[in-house]
């Protein structure tokens, strides 16, 4: 391979890394946010030991990126061939990992419905109406996913504040307005007529997973995407590593 090719190589194999570093900052950052933000929706989310989990996940997924596109972007631009092998190591890991866990979703999609039913339960239970940041995101998803609850309008039954209502009071977000006319609030406690409520029918896990299906193109179009920057980066560390003959630690600065 001619040292022209190969140096087009090194210094779009250091592009590539400093992209991959710098996506690595931000899921890592995502993650802390998810962490440590007192104003979102996540925060009703976050006694869910399964959630806490899923942000420590983005946390060290965020962090092993952050790291993986240093070595890479070391070992490409000062031709160091440990690193580069390394740095294929790591993301032939990265890549297995992925069909892994992809596997797991797929196969253990009860169980995520399972665990999401009791998260959203204890959202539905504690909510007040008084229209916090929370509140709205929830709103916003029965309202614009035409759904009631997660699994149906029952898991409404054990709001405290519907409970000890001495009206019919039915969240106002699941209103459907082929039922019901009028003029009324997007988000807290609307009051009834009847004791049949005038919502949505659909719990929202069949809106999302028929959302899900109906995009399923644009997911599998970003996870083969992925797929396929991690296999070009492989293929161009291999290229690159058996290329150089002999590494120069001398051109590698010393601290």
């Amino acid at each position: 391979m001619g040292k022209g090719c190969v140096t087009a190589i090194k210094y779009f194999l250091f592009l590539f890394n400093l992209i991959f570093f710098l996506l690595g900052a931000v899921i890592m950052g995502f993650g802390l946010w998810l962490l440590l933000d007192n104003q979102s929706f996540i925060v009703v989310l976050n006694d869910s030991i399964a959630v806490k989990a899923a942000c420590y996940i983005l946390i060290g997924v965020g962090t092993f990126a952050m790291l993986l596109g240093f070595l890479g972007c070391l070992g490409a631009i000062y031709e160091i061939r440990c690193l580069l092998g390394l740095y294929f190591t790591c993301l032939l890991l990265i890549l297995i990992a992925e069909i892994v866990a992809g596997a797991l979703i797929y196969f253990q999609k009860g169980v995520l419905n399972e665990e999401m039913s009791k998260i959203v339960s204890k959202v539905l239970d504690n909510y007040p109406g008084n229209n916090s940041t929370t509140e709205q995101a929830w709103d916003f998803i029965q309202r614009n996913m035409e759904c009631c609850g997660w699994n149906g309008q029952s898991d409404w039954n054990g709001n405290m504040v519907i409970i000890n209502s001495s009206q019919l009071l039915f969240p106002c977000s699941c209103r459907n307005s082929s039922l019901a006319t009028g003029n009324v609030s997007e988000s807290g406690f609307c009051e009834a007529q009847t004791p049949d409520w005038p919502v949505y029918d659909t719990g929202c896990a069949v809106s999302v997973e028929s959302w899900l299906l109906t995009n399923i193109g644009v997911v599998l179009g970003i996870c083969i995407a992925i797929a396929f920057i991690e296999l070009l980066g492989m293929i161009l560390a291999i290229c690159l590593c058996k290329n150089i003959h002999r590494e120069d630690y001398t051109k590698v600065p010393k601290y």
